[in-house]
């Protein structure tokens, strides 16, 4: 007997930006529920408003629990927490709209983590709502490893052309290259063939960057980072039969990996992975969490308050965001 579609818990993101509407616009889509069963956790009246946005042609039902959701194309499922205060603006920053966001993120959570739904795809929120609303998280992989209890994750991002897994993410540059050590580049190269294996790459073979210009060139640059931070990982991890390579002038670690030359490139900080990502491919880019207890992805977009509102919104990234989510979920239980 065929297994259930995976369920995948949807968060809405920012009310005031541009997440109603890529919900809206990629639930819309009759294509994605041949892949997945799909519930948002959000507010129903924003989407509607959305989907009048956009021009689009949805039921939009509220229901209590996955159980009463129906799962079937043409109506958009959403677990309603109605949180958003009547009149929210499009794109202004809200403190209202940061305390929602939080709350979609834990339902979906604690759903997850009950196993009544298989994954968790996020839609943007906006960092300084949701400080706004007193929960101080860079984002939502800091957000998620707190609800989860899990101590330590990866930010993943992909494209069409190259993955890439960060060391570190939402620190200061210093901090990073001082947080960065042989066991936190070990313990995010595993992570990230881990992922890899998991999304169906038998043997993955994995760019490490540097962190120095040129990768230090033999220690001309930096006082051999190198050297000590990130070859010892390296030794331990080849040991172990993984082929992680480096480390690599991340220059050119993103030119080889966009012609097909790794599978992966682990960057040792936030900007180090993300600028060559959206060059290569934000359209259809995904942020992949590896390391929860549950599959988390994300469109590789924020909050975009200059458009929200406008029915603009680009929904590719949020498309292809529940196609990883459903591909990476375990089977469906119920």
């Amino acid at each position: 007997m065929k297994s259930p579609l995976p369920v995948i818990a949807v968060t809405m993101g920012d009310g005031a930006g541009i997440g109603p509407e890529v919900v809206v616009g990629a639930l819309a889509d009759a294509a994605v529920y041949e892949r997945c069963r799909p519930l948002v956790i959000g507010d129903a009246r924003r989407l509607r408003e959305a989907a009048l946005a956009r021009g689009a042609s949805v039921e939009v039902a509220a229901v209590e629990s996955v159980a009463r959701a129906r799962f079937t194309p043409g109506r958009i499922d959403v677990i309603d927490l109605g949180l958003l205060p009547d009149g929210l603006e499009w794109g202004k920053l809200s403190p209202a709209a940061g305390e929602a966001a939080y709350q979609y993120v834990r339902v979906a959570a604690e759903l997850a983590v009950a196993r009544e739904v298989q994954a968790i795809c996020t839609a943007p929120l906006n960092k300084e709502a949701l400080h706004a609303a007193g929960h101080i998280y860079p984002g939502h992989t800091e957000l998620l490893a707190a609800l989860t209890g899990t101590e330590e994750v990866s930010m993943m991002l992909s494209t069409p052309k190259v993955k890439v897994i960060h060391v570190t993410t939402h620190i200061g540059l210093i901090d990073a290259i001082a947080r960065i050590d042989p066991g936190l580049v070990e313990r995010t190269v595993r992570r990230g063939h881990q992922a890899m294996r998991a999304s169906g790459v038998g043997t993955p073979v994995i760019g490490v960057c540097g962190i120095n210009p040129h990768a230090g060139e033999n220690g001309l640059f930096g006082a051999g980072e190198e050297e000590t931070k990130i070859q010892p990982a390296l030794e331990k991890l080849r040991a172990d039969g993984i082929d992680a390579r480096g480390p690599l002038p991340a220059d050119t670690a993103f030119f080889l990996a966009g012609r097909g030359d790794y599978d992966l490139i682990v960057a040792m900080y936030h900007d180090q992975g993300h600028g060559p990502v959206k060059v290569l491919g934000i359209e259809a880019g995904v942020n992949i969490t590896v390391g929860l207890p549950v599959i988390r992805t994300s469109v590789d977009h924020g909050t975009a308050f200059d458009i929200a509102g406008t029915g603009a919104a680009e929904v590719g990234s949020m498309i292809e965001a529940l196609r990883q989510a459903a591909d990476l979920a375990p089977g469906a239980t119920g």
